[in-house]
């Protein structure tokens, strides 16, 4: 299976926030739809594995910010590549929140959306929320990023090395885990993040 034939399904780039008591954090999504019109619904999915799925579950409630094409690739750095439970990534940021208190974005963002959960699937390594939507904003005329856009102009290229030394194996370059082996599955997803083959890199015998 080739995983960059998913790069052609037509997505966006999300901010997902969620806040649960005094606890809140956002992370970068990719899966975000409006599914129904009357009432309002859309639908995310996100990491079981991921902060913001666990506030999303006890609180029930989040927010999903559209990034925009003036994004850039900090910002999806901060919050897509460091987890919640390590860092607080909101901390000093001036974040606003909805009438529930739930932290969005309030830059590079084209519009927002307050949603409250009214079904959850299970999907694996995927939580899929269903939500009624109670708040939604045009925040700026910009065009929203896709995901196509993230991957073929936004993300940095990796950087091809010359190297004699033996590989040994594949480090996730977003959680840091290692697969042992010379040559790294083409379908292969990281066990713990979930992040496909691109997020590797090179392990060089010593």
């Amino acid at each position: 299976m080739n995983n960059k034939a998913f790069y052609n399904l037509t997505y966006g780039v999300f901010l997902l926030a969620a806040k649960a008591e005094k606890k809140a954090n956002a992370c970068i999504v990719n899966t975000g739809v409006q599914v129904a019109g009357s009432p309002v619904r859309v639908a995310v999915s996100v990491l079981n594995t991921n902060y913001t799925c666990a506030l999303i579950q006890e609180s029930g409630r989040f927010t999903l910010s559209a990034l925009d094409d003036s994004c850039s690739f900090e910002t999806i750095k901060h919050f897509g590549m460091q987890s919640g439970r390590d860092v607080d990534k909101l901390d000093s940021l001036p974040m606003p929140t909805d009438e529930s208190g739930v932290p969005y974005l309030n830059w590079s963002t084209c519009a927002r959306f307050s949603g409250k959960v009214t079904h959850s699937v299970d999907l694996g390594t995927h939580t899929l929320f269903i939500a009624e939507v109670t708040e939604a904003e045009v925040c700026s005329d910009r065009a929203p990023l896709t995901y196509a856009d993230y991957q073929n102009k936004l993300k940095p290229k990796s950087e091809k090395v010359e190297r004699e030394q033996k590989i040994v194996g594949w480090r996730c370059k977003i959680c840091g885990y290692v697969y042992e082996g010379s040559a790294l599955p083409e379908d292969y997803a990281c066990p713990l993040c979930g992040h496909g083959t691109d997020d590797f890199e090179p392990v060089y015998e010593e």
